[in-house]
């Protein structure tokens, strides 16, 4: 045994798992220069050589949940990560040219693909599972707990920062009567969604936050996914521009991934191969952004529940491979697997957090309504 598989072993055993093992967790390895690989490389030689075959698990998702829970990546260093965080550091990762990318990375790799994998109506984020039994159930719950926790009325006003394919567009509009304006940086999210809300009172613009005017008005603001892709340098400046757009006492619901610890790079693999420039907020981060400009009504965290939506799209994906695979080859299949795998093990270990933030431009007056 080499030392290399011997230092790999010993580190994998620290999560419970095992290397050519019985267990549906355990790795059955192909390649023996798997090991130098992963530890030379971390993360980026794990996903990197999954996606080249050299290695395989049936339980990829339990896998990550063990080794997520205990940290292994502190334990296998190496200089992409080291690099990344530098970069973040001196850079704005997240600026205008840059969040193109990640649009034309992952958003635009083709509707039929989310098509398949999502709900009916096509939402791309964590359902709401406490009294859902499927996944579009669970997202239509989403959306109401949105929607009350927004306390929605008839006629307001509304802004989605992200807007995604429409779906939640459309929802508020024909069973709250908002008037919405979703904005997108997606050409194709941007079309499917205007053709989903044809008829409604619900705009969908191409444009970046940023570019939003100063002189619009809403009663409410919601962000659903998006804060993820804002960067921890343009947090302050996102809040900013939202307080401004409302009036006193507006609310604004922020649905973001959440990370248990503050930094300021991501995953080397998710940033080369799924979310260019992505990066998780902390609570630190999130409250430094919000000090002093809205008032925090609610913080609600339910992040068990993404590991069973992203477990929920791995099911349609897997089933509806056999229609993709012409449009799609056999590494975009491991690629997109280990991803939707790697995110619910995350979840799985309690690492990644999912939160619903619920401020308010000046407090909001009355008791807040019981939506949970």
């Amino acid at each position: 045994m080499s030392a290399a598989r011997r230092r790999l072993s010993k580190l994998l055993a620290e999560a419970g798992v095992g290397v050519d093992g019985a267990r549906p967790w355990d790795l059955e390895v192909h390649n023996p220069k798997f090991y130098r690989r992963v530890l030379t490389q971390g993360s980026m030689g794990l996903g990197e050589s999954y996606v080249d075959g050299w290695w395989d698990c049936a339980e990829l998702d339990e896998f990550f949940a063990r080794v997520t829970r205990v940290r292994l990546e502190r334990r296998a260093p190496n200089a992409k990560s080291r690099q990344d965080a530098a970069f973040a550091l001196l850079l704005n990762m997240q600026n205008r040219m840059r969040a193109t990318r990640v649009v034309r990375r992952h958003y635009d790799v083709g509707n039929d693909l989310y098509r398949r994998m999502l709900d009916a109506r096509m939402l791309y984020s964590c359902g709401y599972w406490r009294r859902a039994g499927t996944l579009g159930e669970a997202q239509e719950a989403k959306l109401e707990l949105i929607a009350c926790k927004l306390g929605l009325r008839g006629g307001e006003r509304v802004l989605y920062i992200g807007c995604g394919w429409g779906g939640a567009c459309r929802y508020f509009a024909e069973c709250h009567g908002a008037r919405v304006v979703g904005i997108t940086l997606s050409r194709e999210q941007a079309e499917l969604a205007r053709a989903a809300c044809a008829g409604l009172p619900v705009e969908i613009r191409l444009q970046d936050y940023r570019d939003l005017p100063r002189d619009e008005a809403y009663d409410a603001v919601y962000s659903i996914g998006m804060f993820e892709h804002v960067g921890y340098k343009n947090y302050g400046r996102f809040m900013r521009r939202v307080h401004a757009l409302l009036p006193e006492g507006g609310r604004f619901l922020l649905h973001t991934i959440g990370s248990r610890v503050t930094s300021r790079a991501t995953d080397p693999w998710i940033n080369r191969y799924i979310f260019p420039y992505g990066q998780l907020p902390s609570v630190r981060q999130t409250g430094r952004a919000i000090e002093d400009r809205f008032a925090l009504e609610d913080w609600h965290s339910f992040g068990r529940d993404y590991d069973r939506t992203l477990m929920a799209w791995r099911g349609n994906f897997e089933r509806a491979w056999h229609e993709l695979r012409g449009a799609y080859d056999e590494r975009f299949y491991r690629m997109w697997r280990y991803y939707l795998n790697c995110c619910a093990g995350a979840f799985r270990s309690r690492y990644n957090q999912l939160w619903q933030v619920l401020l308010a431009k000046g407090g909001m007056t009355g008791e807040l309504p019981d939506c949970r």
